[in-house]
């Protein structure tokens, strides 16, 4: 397994950095499919190892909606943009017919699933952009699958699939508000898991220095 003790408090700053610029973007498009303006935030970064992902979903058992996208170019590897039911469910009807009780759409409609998929695929895209422009990698994208299942199984299958090497992952926590509403949404988390090369392409890239 690859050390990643180079990775510090500077890392992640970028990396949330990052992560608020990509928002902004994601915001944007979000406000254009509501009609109403919404704000995003990234309040945190933190490195994770892959045995406490489960938890920073909620718990093995909880049940998630989870959209997991390769990544190739410069920095392989892939992305997992995942929600807790819940607030996924509350997402979906501000996206579909907030408005309406009689057409409430969840993540058992698959108008619902297709709603979340459009704002997850928002959020993904929009990050990597923001990753691709501010470090002049070229990354691309793959075909997205969303999962919706108890996080220790999608966890499970999606780190089956993962020709990586690592036991860490980067997780960006994002919040959004939107206009008329009191509180602010844990609306979801990006979950970033490079190939254990990546990492240091990441960082030259950016100029931030490696200790070995």
């Amino acid at each position: 397994m690859k050390d990643f003790d180079f990775i510090h408090s500077t890392h992640l700053d970028v990396l949330r950095e990052i992560g608020n610029i990509g928002a902004g973007h994601a915001a944007t498009s979000l406000s254009a499919l509501l009609g109403r303006k919404i704000e995003m935030t990234i309040p945190e970064a933190a490195i994770i190892p892959f045995d406490q992902i489960p938890d920073r979903m909620g718990g093995s058992e909880n049940e998630i909606a989870a959209i997991y996208t390769p990544i190739t170019g410069d920095a392989p590897g892939s992305v997992y943009f995942f929600s807790d039911a819940i607030q996924s469910n509350a997402v979906i009807q501000q996206l579909t017919d907030p408005l309406s009780e009689s057409s409430k759409q969840d993540l058992a409609a698959q108008y619902g699933q297709s709603a979340f998929l459009e704002a997850g695929n928002i959020v993904i895209g929009s990050y990597l952009s923001a990753f691709a422009d501010l470090t002049g990698l070229q990354v691309a994208r793959g075909v997205p699958d969303l999962s919706i299942d108890m996080a220790g199984a999608i966890i499970s299958h999606g780190l089956s699939r993962l020709l990586i090497q690592s036991d860490v992952a980067i997780c960006i926590d994002t919040h959004m508000k939107i206009d008329g509403e009191a509180t602010v949404r844990n609306f979801g988390s990006i979950l970033l898991l490079f190939d254990p090369d990546s990492f240091e392409v990441l960082f030259k890239a950016l100029g931030v220095e490696i200790d070995e």
